[in-house]
């Protein structure tokens, strides 16, 4: 479905070069739910606005390759780039309370994806718009069609943003943070949508989160990312089961556990780094208990510790090559 190799996204400030992404490779397989899991500021948002060629100045993609069904999309025209958006890949943005228009009605901001890419009459759009409300599980969605966003709870924005996405039944369909500032109810049943879709429209999904949580519900494969690089990818249970770099262990421990036992709740000591003053060596090094001299003054390759398992840590790189996953 679609297949990201040695990705560099970098941003040219007057400060430096940051790279953003930096060599990632991702894949995900059709009809399949694929995570993208990792602190604020590792590049998750920059991977997903680099496959839909969204990335503004004074970001530009260096090198690599993204295929959507074997179509390179680098270097594509804006007009084709245009056809593809919304239609074969969609995206649900990080906050629905500011990616909708305030100005427009929801259901004309939704028919008017169907309009474009489909050729769709207004009507028919209107009529489309409608099932897709109740396909997401918006309560009178005949009314709700001339509603204003501020007229909207947030869970009712979000699911109109899904619902957008969804409009033209897309391939692949990118979720940035798309639980973000929901309650823990809301978010229950947002996650439950997503799989509902996948499974009935055969829909892939990339799950862009910092919330571990939301990948052992949701997920089938994941990808850890840390200061724009890939340090771990595995399969849910491999990953959750057999975790391999101390980064991945950290956000594994920083769960809270409803055991009921009081204390403080684990978390990872130090920030993620700058991009524009990167460590030397490995990245995570700085913030590791596991880190050795070596960790930084080199800096590791991603080795396969089992099949479709690989770990960007030197405490496994007599494993062999881990560059290719699932």
């Amino acid at each position: 479905m679609l297949q990201i190799r040695n990705l560099k996204t970098h941003f040219f400030t007057r400060g430096g070069v940051a790279a953003a992404v930096d060599d990632v490779s991702i894949r995900i397989p059709p009809r399949s739910i694929v995570g993208v899991v990792g602190e604020s500021g590792c590049g998750k948002s920059v991977t997903a606005l680099s496959v839909l060629q969204l990335v503004s100045r004074p970001g530009k993609i260096v090198s690599g390759s993204i295929l959507l069904d074997g179509e390179e999309l680098i270097g594509k025209p804006s007009k084709q780039m245009r056809r593809i958006r919304g239609n074969k890949i969609s995206m649900i943005f990080q906050e629905p309370m500011t990616s909708l228009n305030p100005v427009y009605t929801v259901g004309r901001q939704v028919a008017e994806t169907m309009i474009l890419h489909r050729g769709a009459s207004k009507a028919e759009a209107m009529d489309r718009t409608v099932e897709m409300f109740r396909a997401v599980g918006i309560p009178a969605p005949e009314k709700r069609l001339k509603s204003f966003p501020h007229q909207l709870s947030g869970g009712l924005r979000q699911r109109v943003m899904i619902a957008m996405a969804m409009a033209c039944k897309p391939s692949l369909m990118i979720a940035d943070e798309p639980t973000t500032a929901l309650d823990v109810t809301i978010e229950a049943q947002i996650l439950h949508l997503m799989k509902e879709l996948e499974r009935d429209m055969g829909t892939s999904i990339m799950m862009i989160t910092h919330n571990m949580g939301v990948v052992a519900e949701l997920c089938d494969y994941v990808y850890v990312m840390y200061a724009g690089k890939v340090m771990e990818h595995a399969g849910i249970f491999d990953l959750f089961d057999h975790t391999k770099h101390p980064y991945t262990q950290g956000l594994l421990n920083s769960i809270p556990k409803p055991s009921g036992v009081r204390g403080r709740l684990f978390n990872i000591e130090g920030m993620v780094p700058s991009l524009l003053r990167l460590p030397k060596g490995c990245r995570f090094s700085p913030r590791c208990e596991q880190a050795v001299r070596e960790c930084f003054e080199s800096e590791p390759g991603l080795y396969a510790v089992s099949p479709g398992h690989g770990v960007r840590c030197f405490l496994y790189r007599d494993c062999g090559d881990g560059g290719e996953a699932i």
